[in-house]
């Protein structure tokens, strides 16, 4: 990586980056910095061709206590006190788009992103780990879509994204309600994958099975999450046709011509030789 970040702690080892959230302030609650650093990181990150895995993991007690109101006040409160003219309006709907387009990153990677949750994931911390593509989290987690009690709408990507995961009724009772939800809960319904007993096992979790899936085939995992996301909202058909033209150009790659040859030597295919020597 040739940027450091100050909302940001990565390291990376065979293919995977871990990135640990970095709060200024008490359970890596999101300051300005993080609002404005993570879409250029996410944008450094699909950049690396030898990053083949993403997973994002709070520092310290907690995923994240979600937006830090007192160090974004300065910033918001001028947009949203006294009287609020139209420019003013629309500087704030700039603002929301600048702290959506993170999360949004995340999203559209073509890189997959596993999120690992312990402790407090609140507002923003929900908000972003719907971004992901797989979320995991220890026992002590605890969620809360909290923006109700803040008296604002979720505005960052959950509801948006987590109808998708955990359906419409779940999305609607968490943002209804602003309410705390366990880890068990998480679980039952979808919005986690697995849950493990400590946070200690929750990251070596989550650090096997990104290494699991950086030693797929880049090109077919890349795939699979952008066919994936093409189908989100779109009919049956549309995503098989989307898939055909896909694989037309997929099954001329590298890396399947690697299996064919692997196949016929009796060996194990080895992925990635390209994008493994860095950038």
């Amino acid at each position: 990586m040739e940027q450091t970040y100050r909302s940001l702690s990565l390291s990376e080892k065979d293919g995977v980056m871990t990135a640990s959230l970095l709060g200024p302030g008490k359970g890596n609650a999101m300051g300005p910095e993080f609002w404005e650093e993570l879409p250029g990181a996410m944008d450094e990150l699909n950049r690396l061709s030898h990053i083949r895995c993403l997973v994002f993991r709070g520092s310290g007690d907690h995923f994240s206590y979600g937006l830090n109101l007192p160090q974004m006040m300065p910033r918001l409160g001028k947009m949203t006190t006294g009287t609020v003219l139209a420019e003013q309006r629309v500087a704030l709907m700039e603002q929301i788009r600048q702290m959506q387009s993170g999360f949004q990153k995340m999203h559209e990677s073509p890189k997959p992103v596993i999120a690992a949750v312990h402790g407090w994931c609140i507002g923003g911390g929900v908000n972003m780990i719907a971004a992901a593509d797989i979320r995991l989290c220890s026992r002590d987690a605890r969620f809360s879509l909290r923006e109700a009690k803040l008296a604002i709408t979720p505005d960052i990507g959950g509801l948006q994204f987590l109808p998708h995961i955990i359906g419409q009724g779940f999305t609607r009772e968490m943002a209804f309600t602003g309410a705390d939800y366990d880890a068990a809960f998480a679980e039952r319904i979808g919005l986690v994958n697995h849950v493990y007993d400590t946070p200690k096992l929750l990251f070596e979790a989550a650090d096997t099975l990104a290494h699991q899936i950086a030693g797929n085939s880049a090109s077919a995992v890349q795939g699979a999450k952008r066919v994936l996301n093409y189908g989100l909202n779109k009919s049956i058909d549309d995503g098989l046709q989307y898939v055909a033209v896909w694989n037309s150009s997929q099954l001329q790659s590298d890396d399947f011509s690697e299996v064919m040859q692997a196949t016929l030597e009796k060996r194990k295919a080895e992925f990635n030789k390209k994008s493994s020597r860095g950038y």
